[in-house]
C-alpha cells in the first residue's frame, strides 16, 4: 500500500520536484536555478531488456522516512531526481512490476551526483490480479502532433475489419468506396508498422476491408508530419501498428468471432522468447459477406430534351480471407538486434451485384426496364519480406537502423455479366446481352532505407536518413461481349494493358534542441520522383519527373505545468495513385463509367498548425487550429454523353484553402465512467475549373464523435458511441449529413484470462452516404450504404499474457516531438 501511495504522490508532484525553471536561485544551486544534487539511473524490464517509461522513482530520507523528491522515467527509461544533501533510499515502483529499494545513497559536497546505473524490474505475479482489474491501457494517448489509439479498448472494434476500425477513429472517415480521409481530406498516407505494406495490397480500400482488426495493436494519427516521414499525404499519416509481443517464454492471445451479416473468423498472436531470440507469429482467417445497397434518381436535360432514370442496386461482397505474419528478433548483444519477418495475405471472394434501371420520359411515363447482374470472382495474393538491423550505442539516444523490404502483390478479377431489357411501350423483351471482363494486376516493389540519430549536449539531437522505393504495377484489362453468333468480341475502348513505374529517392535531416521552456525541431527532406505510365495498345507514354524540397518546423513552448503550446509547419505532396492514373476500371455498371487519368499532376500542400494541450488530474483538453493551402488540387469530375452515360474521372482543377479547428476532450469522472469527445470544424474554399466550367466552391462543415465507457460491475463494461457528420458543399454537388450510433458490451471471464464482447455497429442502420450531383446537363440524388447494421460476438483468450497495463503519466515535458504522450 505504501508503494502505491508513493507512486500516486510522485505522479502528482513530479513537476514540482523535478522542473522548476523559474525558481529563484538560492545559494548552492546550479546555474539554471536547480539544486546541483541529483540521483540518476535507467529502469529496464528484466525479461525483455526494454526501457520502461513512466516508472515512478522516489528519494526517501533515511532519517524520518519522508519522501523528499521524485521523478518519472522518460521513453528510454531514464530518470533524474533533483535532491538535497543527506542519506536516502531510492524507491522504484511500477504497476504490475512491484517496487525495488536501493539504500545507502549519500549526497554531500564531495558527491553531488549519484548514478545508480541500470535497474532491472521483473513483472510481479503477486499483484497481477490487481492489475487486471485496475490497470488497462487507455483508449487514446495524445500529444500535440500525434494521437495514438489503442484500438483494443474500443468495444465496437471486436471482430471487425481494419476499415471499420479506422471509421471509428476521431477525425477519420471511410467513404462508400472504402477511401480513407483525415480532417475532411482524402490525401492521407496509410502505413503499416511505419512502412508501405503488402497487407494493403494493390487497392488500399480492399486491403483494409480484408485485414482483421484483431491483428492490430494501435493506430497512430500524425496530422502534421516532420521531414522524417514520407512527404506523401498532405492531410497527414495514419500508421497501423500490428501486434507483436516480446515477453519471456510462450505467450499470446486467441480470438474467435461470429456475427450477422455473415461473419465467422478466428485469429491468434503468439510469441516465444528465450534469451537471444524472440519468435512471433500471427494468423487470421475469416469468412464474411457484406451486403450493401445504392439507389439514385437521375435527371437528364441536354438541350431541349428531358428524361429521368431511377437506378436501384444491391450487392453482396466477400468470401474467405487469410492473413499470416511471422518473424524473429535476434538479439546479438545488448546493442545489436536483427529482425526478419514475412507476411502473406490471400483472399478468395465471390461477389454478386444486381442493378435495375427504369427509364422515364418527361411526363414520368415508364419506357424501359433494364436488369443487369454481375458475378465477380476475385482472388488477391499478397506477400512481403523484410529485414531490419538496429544498433544502439553507449551514448544516450544514439541509434542506427536500416531496413530492406520487398513486396509482391497480385490480384485477379473475373466478371460474368448478364443484362436483360424490356421495352414497355412495345411490350417486348430486347435481346439478352452477355459480357465478361478479366482484370489482372500485379504490384512489385523494393524499399531500402537507413536512419541515424545522434544526440548533442543535454537535449540536442541530429537525425539523418535516406530512402529509396522502386515500384512497378501492371494492369491487363480485357472486356468482351458475345455477338449474335455466340462468339466473344473485344470491346474497343475498354481493353488495354497499363503499366506504371515509380522510383522515389529521398534524403532528410532533422535537428532539435531545447532552450528553457522552448523546444524546437527543424527539418528538410529532398525527394526525386520519376514516374512513367504506358498504354500498350495505343503506345501512349506519359513521364513525370520532378525534384522537390519539403521543409518542416515544430516549436513547443511550456506555458505552465501540464500545459503546452505547439506551432508546426510542413510541406507535403500528393502523387497521383495508380487507380487515379489507370484509365480502365470496373464494367459492372455500363451506364456509369469511373476511370483514371494518366496525365494527372501531383498536388502540393503547405500545412500550418497551432495546438494547445492542457492536462488535469482526471481530464485533458486539446485544441488545434490548422490551415492548409493546396495547388494542383484533384477532384473527380462527372460528364454525360448523348446516350445518358456518365463518365467520372479525376482532374487537376485548381487551388484550395482549408481552415479548421479540432478539439479533443477527455474526462474520467470516476473509476467507472470515462468520456471522450472529438469535434472537427473546418471551412474549405476552392478555385476550380475543368473543361471551361467554373467549379469553385465554399463550404463550412463539421464532424463530431462522443464516446462513453462505463464499468457496470466488476467485470462488465458498456460503451456507447455517437457520430455526426454535417452536410458539405463539393464541386458539382453536395454531400448530405448522417448520424450513427454504435454500442458494445464486454465481460472478463476465466479469472481475467478471457474476454467476451458483444458489439453492434450502426444500431439504427443510418450509416448511409447521401450525395447530390449537379452539372449543366445532369443531376443525381443518390444514397449509398457500403455496409448494413451488424452484430458481432467475439471471444478473446490470453495465454500467459497480462492485460495491457496503464501507463503512469498523462502529460509530457513539452519536448519537440510534441509535448510527450498523455494517457486518459
Amino acid at each position: 500500500m505504501r508503494a502505491f501511495l508513493i507512486s500516486i504522490f510522485i505522479l502528482v508532484s513530479t513537476g514540482v520536484f523535478a522542473q522548476q525553471p523559474n525558481a529563484q536561485r538560492r545559494p548552492g544551486t546550479g546555474a539554471n536555478g536547480q539544486s546541483p544534487f541529483k540521483v540518476t539511473g535507467q529502469v529496464l524490464d528484466a525479461e525483455t531488456g526494454e526501457a520502461l517509461e513512466y516508472v515512478t522513482t522516489a528519494l526517501i530520507a533515511e532519517q524520518d522516512s519522508s519522501v523528499v523528491s521524485g521523478a518519472v522515467t522518460d521513453v528510454e527509461g531514464r530518470f533524474e531526481i533533483i535532491a538535497r544533501p543527506g542519506r536516502f533510499t531510492l524507491r522504484i515502483n511500477f504497476l504490475s512490476y512491484g517496487s525495488k529499494d536501493i539504500g545507502g545513497i549519500q549526497l554531500n559536497r564531495d558527491q553531488m551526483t549519484k548514478d545508480v546505473g541500470v535497474v532491472r524490474l521483473a513483472p510481479s505475479t503477486e499483484i497481477l490480479d490487481e492489475v487486471i482489474v485496475q490497470g488497462e491501457k487507455s483508449t487514446m494517448t495524445m500529444s500535440l502532433d500525434k494521437r495514438v489509439f489503442n484500438v483494443g479498448k474500443d468495444l465496437t472494434n471486436a471482430g471487425r475489419s481494419a476499415a471499420d476500425l479506422l471509421d471509428n477513429i476521431p477525425s477519420v472517415q471511410v467513404d462508400v468506396e472504402g477511401n480513407v480521409s483525415l480532417r475532411g481530406s482524402d490525401n492521407v498516407r496509410i502505413l503499416v508498422d511505419g512502412k508501405p505494406s503488402g497487407l494493403l495490397g494493390i487497392n488500399t480500400a480492399d486491403g483494409l476491408r480484408q485485414l482483421q482488426s484483431n491483428m492490430i495493436e494501435r493506430v497512430e494519427v500524425v496530422t502534421n508530419p516532420s521531414a522524417r516521414y514520407d512527404a506523401e499525404g498532405s492531410a497527414g499519416i495514419i500508421n497501423i501498428i500490428l501486434k507483436k509481443e516480446k515477453s519471456q517464454g510462450v505467450n499470446g492471445s486467441f480470438t474467435a468471432t461470429t456475427g450477422y451479416p455473415q461473419n465467422l473468423g478466428g485469429s491468434f498472436n503468439l510469441n516465444y522468447r528465450k534469451k537471444w531470440t524472440n519468435l512471433f507469429a500471427s494468423y487470421g482467417i475469416d469468412y464474411r459477406k457484406s451486403p450493401g445497397i445504392s439507389n439514385s434518381f437521375q435527371t437528364f436535360f441536354p438541350g431541349d430534351t428531358l428524361y429521368y432514370t431511377i437506378r436501384e442496386s444491391d450487392r453482396e461482397r466477400g468470401g474467405w480471407g487469410n492473413n499470416l505474419r511471422f518473424g524473429s528478433d535476434f538479439f546479438l548483444n545488448d546493442k545489436n538486434t536483427i529482425t526478419v519477418s514475412a507476411l502473406y495475405r490471400i483472399s478468395d471472394e465471390d461477389n454478386d451485384y444486381n442493378l435495375n434501371y427504369q427509364d422515364l420520359d418527361r411526363d414520368f411515363n415508364l419506357l424501359f426496364v433494364t436488369d443487369r447482374y454481375d458475378n465477380e470472382l476475385e482472388i488477391d495474393k499478397n506477400s512481403e519480406y523484410s529485414i531490419n538491423y538496429t544498433r544502439t550505442f553507449s551514448k544516450k539516444g544514439q541509434k542506427l537502423s536500416a531496413d530492406v523490404q520487398y513486396r509482391d502483390n497480385n490480384e485477379t478479377e473475373e466478371s460474368n455479366i448478364e443484362e436483360t431489357s424490356f421495352d414497355v411501350l412495345e411490350e417486348m423483351e430486347l435481346p439478352d446481352l452477355f459480357q465478361r471482363s478479366l482484370n489482372e494486376e500485379f504490384d512489385r516493389g523494393w524499399l531500402i532505407q537507413a536512419d541515424y540519430e545522434h544526440p548533442f549536449g543535454k537535449d540536442g539531437k541530429l537525425e539523418v536518413g535516406f530512402r529509396n522505393s522502386i515500384r512497378r504495377i501492371g494492369n491487363d484489362y480485357l472486356v468482351e461481349e458475345q455477338n449474335e453468333m455466340g462468339e466473344w468480341e473485344n470491346l474497343v475502348g475498354f481493353s488495354n494493358n497499363f503499366n506504371y513505374d515509380e522510383n522515389i529517392y529521398a534524403t532528410y535531416a532533422l535537428y532539435g534542441n531545447k532552450a528553457n521552456k522552448f523546444s524546437y525541431q527543424l527539418g528538410l527532406r529532398a525527394e526525386v520522383t520519376d514516374i512513367q505510365t504506358e498504354l500498350e495498345e495505343t503506345a501512349e507514354v506519359n513521364s513525370k519527373n520532378y525534384t522537390d524540397l519539403f521543409p518542416s518546423a515544430h516549436l513547443t513552448y511550456t506555458l505552465k505545468e501540464e500545459k503546452f503550446l505547439q506551432a508546426s509547419y510542413s510541406r507535403r505532396i500528393r502523387r497521383p495513385r495508380f487507380r487515379s492514373l489507370n484509365p480502365f476500371s470496373s464494367f459492372s455498371d455500363a451506364r456509369n463509367i469511373r476511370s483514371g487519368n494518366p496525365d494527372l499532376n501531383p498536388t502540393y500542400s503547405d500545412s500550418y498548425e497551432l495546438g494547445v494541450l492542457q492536462n488535469w488530474e482526471q481530464s485533458s483538453f486539446y485544441y488545434a487550429l490548422y490551415y492548409r493551402y493546396s495547388t494542383g488540387e484533384v477532384n473527380y469530375i462527372t460528364t454525360v454523353d448523348d446516350e445518358g452515360t456518365t463518365y467520372t474521372r479525376p482532374e487537376n482543377v485548381g487551388t484550395s484553402d482549408a481552415l479548421g479547428l479540432e478539439v479533443n476532450y477527455s474526462n474520467e469522472f470516476n473509476s467507472w465512467w470515462r468520456v471522450n469527445a472529438n469535434a472537427n470544424l473546418y471551412h474549405a474554399a476552392s478555385d476550380a475549373f475543368a473543361d471551361g466550367e467554373d467549379l469553385s466552391t465554399k463550404t463550412t462543415t463539421f464532424y463530431t464523435r462522443l464516446m462513453s465507457q462505463m464499468k457496470i460491475k466488476k467485470d462488465w463494461n458498456f460503451q456507447t458511441s455517437l457520430s455526426y457528420r454535417a452536410p458539405q458543399e463539393v464541386p458539382q454537388g453536395r454531400r448530405k449529413s448522417y448520424f450513427v450510433v454504435d454500442m458494445g458490451f464486454n465481460r472478463d471471464i476465466m479469472k481475467g484470462n478471457g474476454t467476451l464482447t458483444l458489439s453492434v455497429r450502426d444500431l439504427f442502420n443510418t450509416r448511409k452516404y447521401r450525395y447530390e450531383t449537379i452539372t449543366s446537363t445532369y443531376t443525381s440524388d443518390a444514397v449509398y450504404q457500403r455496409r448494413a447494421r451488424s452484430v458481432v460476438i467475439s471471444f478473446n483468450y490470453r495465454l500467459n499474457q497480462r492485460k495491457q497495463r496503464e501507463r503512469g503519466g498523462r502529460g509530457g515535458d513539452g519536448d519537440f516531438d510534441g509535448g510527450g504522450d498523455m494517457d486518459f
